[in-house]
């Protein structure tokens, strides 16, 4: 028999001397056994190494007899616990090297002591004399706790693409290592990448092991989402991957959070920084309003469709901010009188962010000055919660995978890029146009101050009609189907008609649609019935933005009320100003103008018809409404219906011979073409206005006044409005007169408005005034 096995056979527990050799030399008798140091300390070796500040969280263990400490061979020279067993659990040695003063498991001696000189060396067999059983008895609650804990593994349940990894519910429980019925918890983690949330959970729960995976490497160590089961607590712990991470599916990733949170109980949000940020409380802010919003009815839903025993919760989960610092004061340092938690509403408050869904939020804090990090304020913290069981209750295992499964199929699938919500320090806001459109609330896409280089407002998308800015645009059907687009628009008379001539064929027919191309292309009263809209017909209708600053688009430039009023207006200053005789030639010019074809026109009459009386500048010409002649007074004076002209049945004008002749029917057509009668109606007008042309001199100024703002165009500013030049700013008096520019239609005093020019858009067109400013557009108007 080999010395080898003769001393393993002959050895003993011996007395545990201190491994640490810190100030006893390794000769005292080892009392504590320190995990995260990795070595046996005698009482004045454990009081005097863990009086320092970074080594006072230590977890220690009283040695008690019979106590086998850990191979020391399965610590590497790094520091870091080496495994060597499939469990991944650091092994407990069963025996010591008298020689090389170490305690080996069963591997490592074999390993070291294979062969060469340390087969001789006298070796040392640890016996335990307790049963397991006996052996738990006599520990302590923390040891307990940690043996417990050994065993535990975490496993991928959801992963970046918002697939759950777990088949169903028996494979969700086989993974959690827990019984079918027993009533859990779900805590889970979130925060910003790199801020220690699976360092956190291992440190808090798990006495430091690493069943959550942490990596120093600049890529997050945790993608997806990862569970593991606290048999300690009896809850579920859920590490979730970091906000503000490097990922391509951010939106996507966001929503898998949301879910988490949705079966949470408990939720830690973690931060490293030394002060709060506001993207804490925006979250938590979205988070609570997405919770209230879509999961809460279809937490109900669950209950009701999958016939859970336990209801799932409504209310939110509670909130735990664990703070750490390292230079700054904790919140609440600076205000002892007031609690961190009405500082962190204030915070919400402040940033228009309201947590409602959540029951309750909580504060902890701890100020790390030398590593490693004080993690048993927020263990007590979470157990504290965990004992509230008054708005969400512990659920079996079962029911916590039925929950995520139904929220997890309700939200998925793809979400578009369009409707993402992409953050940016530099949004496109700072640089854009910050225009609004009036009717569809879209901005213009622009850069800043484009209007300087002449560039036209332009949004990316379509706008919609409003009645209130009547944004729509007419367009000839007829060249569009040519491939051109000409915009029309409504208005009083076609280009080709004289004012007056317009003016009574407006009031025989209605208003026109003209185009350039195609000529007069709509007329609104054509025929007597049956008139079609000009949409379904001639006009192509499209909506256009409204921007600030902008005239409307269809307002009514069917301007013939106004157009009559300016005629007024001249001829009453024509009265007004000249003498007797020039008023008679206006008068003779203006019946000229409206005299229908058959009538002779006024300077060919030079003696009366009948009687051959000449007429002198002061005599009154007359046209007979039947034979259309010029007579004097005398051989005109009788009354009678014309219908064969379009004058009845009221008794007009005639001369004798036509008056005598009542039983004749006059030659002329049976019906009156278009222009006929148009222009019988300008004459009936121009009548009415020459009947009374004598009182015009004394009263035309108040009935001008008052029906010039119901006769003005819609686009024109009203005249209680105008107080100043829209160009020179002068103020408006009895002596300055106001003016409307018929482009843009402000005011303007006569000397910003003397220029002439034709404004088709509005539908001006001849010639009429125009202001300095729209006469220098390049152009039509």
């Amino acid at each position: 028999m080999s010395a080898h096995a003769q001393t393993a056979e002959k050895g003993l527990n011996t007395v545990l001397l201190c491994q640490e050799s810190y100030v006893c030399s390794g000769t005292d008798e080892a009392v504590f056994e320190c995990d995260e140091c990795g070595t046996l300390q005698c009482q004045r070796c454990e009081e005097e190494l863990h009086r320092q500040e970074r080594l006072r969280n230590h977890e220690r263990t009283r040695i008690r007899p019979g106590h086998v400490p850990y191979c020391d061979n399965c610590k590497g020279a790094n520091g870091n616990i080496m495994h060597n067993n499939a469990t991944g659990s650091r092994q407990r040695a069963a025996m010591r090297c008298q020689m090389c003063k170490i305690n080996l498991c069963v591997e490592c001696q074999k390993r070291m002591h294979a062969g060469g000189n340390k087969r001789k060396h006298p070796i040392t067999v640890y016996h335990s004399s307790k049963p397991q059983e006996e052996e738990e008895e006599g520990m302590d609650e923390e040891t307990k706790r940690r043996r417990m804990t050994e065993k535990v593994a975490s496993f991928l349940l959801v992963d970046e693409t918002e697939e759950i990894q777990v088949m169903n519910e028996e494979d969700f429980i086989k993974k959690l290592d827990c019984k079918p019925d027993q009533h859990l918890k779900v805590v889970s983690i979130f925060g910003n990448t790199g801020d220690g949330k699976s360092h956190t959970l291992n440190h808090t729960f798990f006495y430091g092991r690493e069943v959550f995976k942490t990596s120093p490497a600049q890529e997050s160590c945790t993608v997806g989402v990862w569970a593991g089961y606290d048999p300690v607590h009896k809850m579920v712990v859920i590490d979730t991957e970091g906000l503000l991470g490097a990922t391509v599916n951010v939106s996507q990733r966001t929503r898998l959070l949301l879910k988490v949170l949705a079966i949470s109980d408990l939720v830690i949000y973690r931060t490293h920084a030394d002060r709060l940020h506001n993207d804490l409380f925006k979250f938590l802010g979205d988070a609570s309003e997405a919770y209230l919003k879509h999961f809460t009815k279809e937490l109900k839903a669950t209950t009701a469709r999958c016939g859970l025993d336990v209801p799932l919760s409504t209310l939110g989960p509670a909130v735990i901010i664990f703070h750490e610092t390292v230079h700054t004061k904790l919140l609440g340092s600076d205000h002892p009188s007031e609690a961190p938690e009405k500082l962190i509403q204030d915070r919400f408050r402040k940033l228009s962010r309201f947590p409602e869904a959540f029951s309750s939020i909580h504060y902890k804090g701890t100020r790390t000055y030398n590593p490693p990090t004080d993690f048993s304020g927020l263990r007590i913290a979470v157990e504290h919660q965990l004992e509230n069981n008054t708005t969400r209750s512990p659920r079996q295992p079962g029911v916590i995978f039925k929950a995520l499964k139904a929220l997890s199929d309700r939200f998925s699938g793809e979400i578009p890029d369009d409707q993402m919500a992409h953050s940016s320090f530099f949004p496109d806001e700072y640089f854009t146009c910050s225009t609004v459109c009036l009717s569809c609330g879209c901005g213009c896409k622009n850069s800043m101050n484009h209007a300087k280089e002449g560039v036209p407002h332009e949004a990316k998308s379509r706008c919609r009609y409003s009645h209130q800015y009547d944004n729509r645009v007419y367009t000839c059907k007829a060249c569009y189907e040519r491939g051109k687009e000409v915009s029309v628009v409504p208005k009083t008379s076609a280009s080709t008609d004289s004012p007056w001539m317009g003016l009574a064929k407006y009031a025989w027919s209605g208003y026109v649609i003209e185009c350039p191309d195609c000529g007069v292309v709509y007329r609104s009263r054509q025929y007597w019935f049956g008139n079609q809209d000009p949409v379904d017909t001639v006009v192509r209708t499209e909506i256009e933005h409204v921007w600030p600053g902008t005239d409307g688009f269809l307002k009514d430039n069917n301007n013939a009320a106004q157009r009559l009023l300016d005629g007024m207006n001249f001829m009453a200053q024509s009265v007004s100003e000249l003498s007797l005789g020039p008023t008679k030639a206006v008068t003779s010019w203006l019946t000229d103008q409206i005299a229908p074809a058959y009538w002779r026109p006024n300077s060919q009459i030079l003696n009366c018809n009948k009687c051959g009386t000449s007429f002198k500048d002061n005599d009154t010409k007359h046209h007979c409404r039947a034979c259309g002649e010029g007579f004097c007074d005398g051989c005109s004076s009788k009354t009678r219906p014309v219908p064969e002209r379009g004058w009845g049945p009221a008794p007009v004008r005639v001369c004798d011979n036509c008056h005598d002749s009542r039983g004749i029917r006059l030659d002329v057509p049976e019906s009156q073409t278009e222009e006929e009668g148009g222009t019988l109606i300008a004459r009936k007008v121009g009548e009415a206005v020459q009947n009374t042309l004598g009182a015009v001199v004394t009263a035309i100024d108040i009935p001008l006044g008052l029906v010039k703002d119901a006769a003005r165009p819609a686009y024109w500013v009203p005249d209680h409005e105008i107080l100043h030049c829209h160009n020179c700013q002068k103020e408006f008096n009895i002596k300055l007169s106001k003016h409307h520019c018929r482009a843009c239609g402000q005011g303007f005093c006569d000397e910003c408005s003397n220029e002439r020019r034709a404004v088709p858009s509005r539908g001006w067109d001849h010639p009429v005034r125009v202001c300095f400013n729209c006469n220098k557009k390049p152009g039509d108007l």
